[in-house]
């Protein structure tokens, strides 16, 4: 069954990430949290993730889900497809009301918790239906990170989690399935480790937080990112590989390295963690320092998306998913008969030292326009996998106008001409409040055959669809400039 609403009970830090995460990918969701001020915070962390997907993403128009407030925990159940509950860590709190929802939810409905920590078999003792309940453990920011934990107690049942494990795939995580009940799961065990050794470090003032931050960040962090840590000891070992790694570094294992048992949380360390730690941020704000957060992992994302591996395999095909299912722009033609598929903002990261939008970035919105409108002649991955696509190999810009942040534009395109392997586009980028074209893009591109990698001849379907709107586009006027080379008289 599709899961179109979800109830979300706790919206906290990880509570209002999930909600994020769901809205930007269509599920509408009803949200209880006590706190008087949860409509303010989720708009915050929404328009954070809204912000952080349209640099992940860019160029789709996505369907956002709605958000609901509701009054109690039962009330943000009722009449939903599926439940993540992101209450306190505090067993007795969760276990009470993890019965109530059971109580009044259809036996069908799959609840996963978030819990960093709790075993699902003690969270599951008071339900009715402890089989629908599944530990759906994310990582924050949970909007952009694609981990989650799966978890299933002694009564959970297998098609729980494998409800849980498709549609937390569907709206773009990577499940890890637990093998085994064990406090902590896997990845904060690992965490936990890293963390009470920091701890070590600062109570014996080897080290500062700032200091233990940048020996992560500026080493062994980066890899991390793509390769986790037994791959890259692998590699370690040379040629030889991992066996050669483990004689050559086991016998250091012996070594007093580390300190797993942590330190005892004296006012003292806390006084000094805490004041090491505000030293750190140099007065930049938490809401500052989280969207640096998302605009740093999106660039690591979008890295690792360029290589289709690890979490970037993740993004990539959550994104080929997207455009598959997310129609271009709301409007197809114009009226004047152009095609408009691409509409975009302008960011703040898009502008200049002069305050303008730096040029690139219209490459760019023509390149995401030349997309929108492959997409909308039916080149979808069943195409692009089975037949080709068309690649770009010139393209003519003309800058008209200057753009500013926050200013609105739509692309509309015009088929100058098709045959069977050329398609001959001119594009206009205008301003959407006053419709002034601020710059101009002639286009000429090649279908490009993906068994060959050879120009070969374009689907007939996706031809058809071409050639009618060419045809169209046959009675409007000639664009200006088209055909000019630089320097070259209108």
């Amino acid at each position: 069954m599709a899961i179109k609403r979800a109830g979300i009970v706790g919206g906290g830090v990880i509570g209002a990430g999930w909600a994020a995460r769901m809205v930007l990918n269509g599920i509408d969701v009803q949200v209880f949290d006590p706190d008087p001020e949860i409509a303010r915070k989720l708009d915050t962390v929404i328009a954070h993730a809204r912000r952080a997907y349209g640099k992940l993403f860019p160029g789709l128009a996505l369907r956002e889900g709605t958000v609901t407030i509701a009054a109690t925990a039962e009330a943000a159940v009722a009449g939903v497809d599926f439940v993540q509950e992101s209450l306190p860590e505090r067993e007795d709190l969760k276990r009470r009301v993890l019965a109530a929802i059971d109580a009044v939810l259809p036996p069908h409905v799959v609840i996963g918790s978030s819990t960093s920590g709790l075993l699902p078999t003690s969270l599951q003792a008071d339900m009715a239906h402890p089989e629908r309940l599944v530990v759906g453990h994310p990582f924050n920011p949970v909007y952009l990170l694609p981990l989650v934990e799966i978890c299933g107690g002694e009564k959970t049942g297998a098609a729980a989690k494998e409800t849980a494990a498709a549609f937390y795939s569907a709206i773009g995580m990577h499940p890890l399935h637990v093998r085994k009940e064990i406090d902590g799961f896997i990845a904060d065990r690992l965490l936990e480790a890293l963390w009470r050794e920091a701890l070590w470090l600062v109570n014996d003032g080897v080290a500062t937080t700032e200091e233990i931050d940048d020996a992560v960040r500026y080493g062994a962090g980066l890899r991390w990112s793509f390769m986790g840590t037994f791959l890259i000891y692998r590699l370690a070992g040379g040629e030889a590989g991992m066996r050669h790694f483990l004689a050559q570094f086991g016998p250091a294992l012996k070594l007093p390295w580390t300190k797993l048992e942590a330190p005892e949380l004296t006012d003292a360390l806390v006084d000094a963690v805490a004041g090491q730690s505000d030293d750190q941020a140099k007065g930049v704000s938490i809401r500052e320092l989280e969207a640096l957060r998302d605009d740093c992992l999106v660039s690591v994302l979008a890295g690792l998306r360029s290589e289709d591996y690890g979490a970037g395999a993740v993004v990539k095909r959550h994104h080929q998913a997207l455009m598959a299912a997310t129609a271009p722009v709301s409007k197809a033609q114009a009226a004047d008969g152009l095609l408009v598929l691409h509409e975009v903002t302008v960011p703040a990261d898009w502008i200049d030292y002069n305050g303008h939008m730096t040029e690139y970035r219209y490459l760019q919105v023509f390149g995401d326009a030349t997309d929108a409108l492959l997409r909308h002649i039916g080149l979808d991955q069943a195409y692009l996998a089975a037949k080709g696509s068309y690649y770009t190999v010139e393209t003519h810009i003309m800058h008209r106008g200057e753009t500013k942040m926050g200013e609105g534009l739509h692309v509309a395109t015009q088929i100058l001409s098709v045959d069977a392997k050329r398609l001959h586009l001119f594009h206009r980028i205008v301003r959407s409040r006053d419709d002034f074209c601020v710059a101009s893009a002639e286009q000429m591109l090649l279908h490009v055959e993906a068994a060959s990698g050879r120009a070969g001849a374009a689907g007939a379907q996706v031809l058809d669809r071409l050639t009618t709107i060419c045809a169209a586009h046959q009675g409007l006027p000639k664009p200006a400039g088209t055909g000019r080379a630089v320097g070259a008289p209108r």
